[in-house]
């Protein structure tokens, strides 16, 4: 199937059989596969539009930019300015506590802002306005962090202020660009209907829009993990050269990103605000809990003429179904914030740790690195091999079942890397007292940094079955008018993740290490459980079903 275009001005459409519409496509009524058909043939994956592509690259560009000045954070907090050219790199020497609480702060800034950006866009100038709006207040940002970390900044203690300032600025423009593009990239699959095709092998299959916008989310998320992997040289530039460089390459990668944004800008297909559904979202529960905490109640089709509220109302009947189906997909988002606590110890942590491993001449935070890795070699692994092989096994891998996986993953991480710490600490020179002075030198254990490699491995491994699921289940499942909506409330879950991790700075200490990723990993485990018991059984859920969430 190659992409072509739609028959109104500028808006793209993908290649299928002409003749039957279906909002900008067009298919053929003989075409569109029957009930029959859709039981007995084998279903595919579409080919991804070009337009999502520009979606794709510029997501890619965008994550670079953010792992790539955010890889250094821990190093750049925790640690002060090395006595000796190979010595631990660092900047302002505040501690691990504080290192830990500030990239916290960043994560949970960062993600807590996606729901003003939906606002923005939904109900003022567009996704794609949003999108190249934030971009210009996200490049502010990555202007002051790069100031502020010369050698002069340093020195006059001006580095701290200047991260905070720059933390605070880059998180209000990734948030305001993290909401807008998975559903924008989502939006290029302009194909609705399932239709069958014959393979060059005479093999007729059903081409599924649902497991063609699943492609589109896994290359979304793939890409997302080669910009994640930007720190490989931009911790190397930390540890030989200087921070101010190592910022200063996201910077440039930045520009590239807002080039080929204003390219696709003809090419994409920009919906126009309609409103925003989410404070609608907000007045329907309002309403709905002030009249018996019934949704049905919400209806102006149920409210009496002597209802005050009835002439405040801007939504219809089938708003309120659609703010139903809204609240029984974001269930799931309960039980990511200890998720988001375990996948967040690769981001401080975990590079805190390996700071008091023998790291052989790398950077203590390029380890972190192989989440990415693991991600780019198993999602599409995950999208073309595994998924595909049980589906002709007969076993289909439903969404909450692929989220369980997920935390279970991430639970068993949290325990390697307390089982490592334990190691850590049993080892000299300086067992539980890490980093103690040598010849006032710090010095690390004598245990090889590498050893945290199972447990890198793992979190990426659980990114795959549950982060990228979770997304794409925020997207499918949501009404469409609420899924910008939805998935800024699915990401909000990290902001509230950042909060809970917050809970356990008082052990980011020694020696009290093990205790706390024993914690996490009990958590996830319990959270990984009651989610499997309490949702597992929406997992085919239809409308049907859906229906039935009638209390709030």
């Amino acid at each position: 199937m190659s992409d072509v275009f739609p028959q109104e001005k500028n808006v793209p459409v993908i290649d299928e059989p002409t003749n039957f519409n279906d909002n900008y496509t067009k298919l053929d009524v003989k075409d569109v596969a029957t009930t029959e058909e859709l039981n007995k043939l084998r279903k595919v994956s579409g080919r991804v539009p070009t337009a999502a592509w520009f979606i794709i690259i510029c997501e890619l560009c965008e994550r670079f930019t953010y792992y790539g000045v955010s890889g250094p954070f821990q190093n750049y907090i925790q640690f002060p300015p090395p006595a000796e050219p190979n010595g631990q790199p660092g900047a302002i020497g505040a501690g691990q506590q504080a290192a830990t609480a500030l990239t916290l702060f960043f994560q949970f800034f960062c993600y807590i802002t996606p729901i003003f950006g939906a606002i923005l866009a939904d109900q003022y100038i567009g996704r794609y306005n949003t999108i190249v709006m934030f971009c210009g207040v996200y490049m502010v940002g990555l202007v002051i962090l790069t100031l502020t970390a010369i050698p002069a900044a340093i020195v006059a203690n001006a580095s701290l202020p200047g991260l905070i300032i720059a933390m605070v600025i880059i998180g209000l423009g990734t948030g305001g660009i993290k909401c807008n593009v998975p559903p924008m990239a989502g939006e290029q699959n302009t194909c609705t209907k399932p239709y069958v095709k014959t393979l060059k092998s005479g093999e007729k299959v059903v081409v599924d829009p649902e497991l063609t916008t699943q492609s589109i989310f896994h290359w979304f998320y793939l890409a997302i993990n080669i910009g994640a992997l930007s720190p490989v040289i931009t911790t190397n530039i930390e540890k030989y050269h200087s921070f101010w460089l190592a910022y200063l390459i996201p910077l440039l990668m930045f520009f590239f990103a807002i080039a080929v944004l204003l390219t696709g800008k003809n090419k994409l297909i920009k919906k126009p605000p309609n409103g925003s559904a989410l404070l609608n979202c907000f007045r329907v529960i309002r309403v709905a809990c002030s009249h018996n905490r019934s949704l049905d109640n919400a209806k102006p089709s149920n409210m009496t003429a002597d209802d005050k509220v009835k002439e405040r109302v801007t939504w219809d009947d089938d708003f309120v179904d659609q703010v139903r189906l809204g609240l029984q997909t974001i269930r799931v988002c309960l039980f990511f914030p200890v998720y988001w606590v375990c996948y967040s110890q690769i981001l401080n942590n975990l590079i805190s740790q390996a700071a008091t491993m023998q790291v052989g001449g790398v950077p203590n935070d390029i380890m972190n690195n192989l989440d990415p890795i693991v991600l780019i070699i198993f999602t599409p692994l995950a999208n073309y091999v595994l998924y595909p092989l049980l589906r002709r096994c007969g076993i289909s891998l439903r969404p909450i079942t692929k989220i369980f996986i997920g935390f279970m993953l991430a639970s068993l991480a949290m325990i390697y890397a307390a089982a490592l710490q334990y190691f850590i600490y049993n080892t000299g020179p300086c067992y539980s007292q890490t980093l103690c002075l040598i010849n006032n030198v710090p010095t690390p254990n004598n245990i090889n940094v590498w050893w945290q490699s199972p447990a890198y491995v793992f979190i990426g491994l659980s990114e795959v079955f549950a982060v990228i699921t979770g997304i794409n289940y925020a997207y499918s499942k949501a009404p469409e008018a609420l899924r910008s909506s939805v998935t800024a409330i699915f990401l909000s879950t990290s902001a509230f993740g950042s909060l809970l991790g917050l809970m356990f700075i008082p052990l980011t200490t020694d020696p009290y290490l093990v205790y706390m990723y024993l914690t996490l990993s009990m958590l996830a485990f319990i959270a990984g459980l009651s989610m499997l018991y309490f949702l597992g059984g929406y997992d085919d859920m239809g409308e049907t079903e859906n229906q039935k969430v009638v209390k709030i």
